[in-house]
């Protein structure tokens, strides 16, 4: 079925935003602003068109690939190649990176058409696009490692686009070194998996499973064992928590702000955060043999599905609520890979996709409109000036709470249906946390909603100061205007796939063969999958079904609990404030794991280089060598003084040495002479 998936066309695919970065990045300056959006748009339209093609012949017509494109090299028996493995997880994810991808493009024509870096900025996302097609059409640990690190590498170029605020420098730094902490793990696991499969190659790797399996890992410090396959799937999995920012290692993705909005929606929807939730999907077949290493990815997920909702509530700043948005949505599909139910993860990845991209430019439509300023305090009644943005903005909200015959619903409701049905040890903390959510989310989803757009128009005296993108404010005392059509084209078109995606979709991803020899579980340990095919009736009657559950009426509590606070009665959250104001400091500071990331961690890890440092470095290296020159000179100035120039003191040593030579090789000969 192969030969149905041409090898250049897959080619085509990746190096078609690579040419659009290049040209726009090496040579703007010749191309021009203009040149530098048309081939770039050019090069991701190409991937996107090409991606829907294979799309279709894999849905389709069945279609497969899994081959070597080009050998880089061998080491012994050890294969380093450049390959493409496609079949319906890859494919989707395909369509999903380009689209979204696309969309941003067109949208930054808009939002950056003042910024002095433009081309450089194109040449960025486009970067970012190849970096992350390379990614998920890997068919070895060696290109998914590169794509892996290159999405790292670029999304710090783009968080600290703007390099000369030190907010941005910070953030990007900040970025850089917790993923380092992640991509740790994640070399670890792969370097386990090289070591005793003795392979890069997926397949091979996989087949090798079950005897990778029965292997037990010695602890050396600590004593006792674990299985092999436990200590790799953490490992590979705390590579996944540094791109995907489940906790610990959440705290690099609000940061990410600092970014412009159109690489906020792009590292948040469709690339680099989704490549964490991708990689452990695609090691099903290893993971489904470890259950501790399922638990821990069960109970990471849901801390960050529940706590990191919690931040987005006392959030003003737009984009930094959506932004927690995100990390609990993450959440849940880190929970869902926990419940063995990968193709759901993968399902809430792509209705996520399209809905959060849709948030995030909304919300730099938001910010257009209102001249920079990103306080939502500062916000209210924009309704009536930006009707466009309003509309797609509540389409995007009502599919993120998961409102029933919306997209976030039908992936939503699967994930906590999964985890009801898991048997996993955490199962139970992870089914309350994810409902739970479900009612933290539709409360700071629209508490921001209402505040924006509804109530009193606020911008006319602004409570607060205003916090200014990149642009000077020229427009403060104007009234908000609605985004142009670059802007509003990309809105109108995410909002689209927000609606309908997940009806259209889900009996094929969930229940259909589309995703089936991408995923490997097993149905005896982990029922969640069978069970949910049980229940199943068809995506109608789930939608109907969903109107009686206990999530929907939790949505809906957030919706009008939102709608009392913000709008009829905001001397209640006022109350809150002033009553609870312990916990709310304790959710500014994001529960201080910034505070004790910089000040016990950081500090530990500069305290103990600097002691290497002194202690290793000068003291014992550097000590070594100076003490060795000092041993030679002072040897030396001993040797010096029997340096006289006189041939007599010369010829007394040459005889002194000569005796006692003769004494040392005749002495056994004497020494017999005498016993005799």
């Amino acid at each position: 079925m192969s030969a149905q998936l041409s090898q250049n066309l897959l080619l085509t695919v990746p190096m078609a935003p690579l040419v659009g970065a290049v040209v726009a990045g090496l040579f703007g300056k010749t191309v021009g602003r203009r040149g530098a959006h048309v081939i770039t748009i050019l090069g991701v339209l190409i991937s996107f068109v090409l991606s829907v093609m294979v799309l279709k012949s894999v849905a389709l017509d069945g279609a497969r690939f899994n081959a070597t494109v080009y050998e880089w090299m061998n080491l012994g028996a050890l294969k380093m190649e450049v390959g493409f493995l496609i079949d319906g997880l890859t494919a989707m994810m395909m369509c999903v990176v380009t689209f979204v991808s696309l969309m941003v493009h067109i949208y930054t024509i808009g939002y950056m058409e003042e910024d002095p870096g433009y081309q450089r900025f194109f040449s960025y996302i486009s970067l970012f696009t190849f970096s992350m097609l390379m990614l998920v059409m890997s068919n070895n640990f060696l290109q998914l490692f590169f794509g892996w690190e290159a999405v790292g590498l670029v999304s710090y170029l783009l968080i600290g686009f703007w390099f000369k605020r030190p907010t941005a420098i910070f953030a990007n730094m900040k970025a850089f070194l917790v993923n380092r902490v992640g991509d740790f793990g994640f070399i670890l696991g792969i370097g386990l998996i090289v070591a005793f499969t003795g392979s890069l190659n997926y397949s091979e790797v996989f087949a090798k499973a079950e005897e990778f399996a029965k292997l037990p890992f010695p602890l050396p410090l600590w004593g006792g064992e674990w299985m092999l396959i436990t200590v790799t799937c953490i490992c590979l999995f705390i590579g996944a928590m540094g791109k995907s920012a489940q906790f610990p290692l959440h705290v690099w993705l609000p940061d990410s702000m600092e970014g412009p909005t159109p690489i906020s929606a792009l590292i948040h929807a469709a690339t680099m955060v989704t490549a964490g939730i991708f990689m452990v999907t695609r090691m099903s077949p290893l993971f489904e043999l470890s259950d501790t290493a399922l638990s821990v990815v069960l109970v990471i997920g849901s801390i960050t599905a529940l706590f990191m909702g919690f931040l987005g509530i006392i959030q003003n700043d737009i984009k930094r609520v959506v932004a927690y948005s995100t990390l609990s949505q993450l959440g849940y599909m880190t929970v869902a890979l926990g419940a063995s139910a990968y193709s759901v993860a993968v399902f809430h990845l792509m209705t996520h996709a399209f809905f959060k991209a849709l948030l995030f430019l909304g919300a730099g439509s938001v910010i257009i409109g209102m001249h920079h300023d990103q306080d939502i305090r500062n916000m209210g009644g924009l309704r009536k000036y930006m009707p466009l943005t309003w509309i797609t903005s509540l389409l995007g909200s009502l599919a993120l709470i998961g409102t029933p015959f919306f997209a976030g619903f039908y992936s939503k409701d699967s994930i906590i249906e999964a985890v009801h049905a898991s048997h996993l040890p955490g199962a139970g903390f992870a089914y309350f946390a994810v409902v739970a959510g479900v009612f933290v989310t539709a409360f700071y989803s629209f508490r921001m909603y209402f505040l924006v757009f509804h109530g009193k128009e606020r911008f006319h005296h602004k409570p607060f100061p205003g916090e200014h993108d990149h642009h000077d404010d020229h427009g403060e005392h104007h009234d908000p205007h609605e985004s142009p059509w670059v802007v509003t084209a990309p809105l109108v078109l995410l909002a689209i796939p927000s609606v309908v995606i997940g009806f259209l979709t889900i009996q094929p991803m969930l229940f259909g063969d589309f995703l089936k020899d991408a995923i490997t579980v097993h149905g005896a340990h982990h029922p969640a999958m069978a069970e949910l095919a049980e229940g199943f009736h068809g995506a109608t009657a789930m939608a109907i079904h969903g109107l009686t559950t206990l999530p929907f009426w939790l949505a809906l509590g957030g919706v009008v609990t939102a709608y009392v606070f913000y709008l009829v009665k905001p001397e209640i959250p006022a109350w809150f404030a002033r009553t609870f104001a312990p916990v709310i400091k304790v959710l500014e500071n994001k529960y201080y794991m910034d505070w004790i990331n910089e000040n016990i961690l950081a500090a530990a890890t500069r305290r103990l280089g600097m002691g290497l440092w002194k202690g290793g470095d000068v003291a014992v290296i550097d000590g070594a060598v100076n003490g060795s020159a000092s041993l030679v000179g002072a040897f030396s100035s001993v040797v010096r003084t029997l340096q006289t120039g006189y041939l007599s003191w010369y010829a007394l040593f040459m005889v002194l040495g000569l005796f006692g030579l003769m004494t040392w090789q005749l002495w056994p000969y004497l020494m017999s002479l005498i016993v005799h």
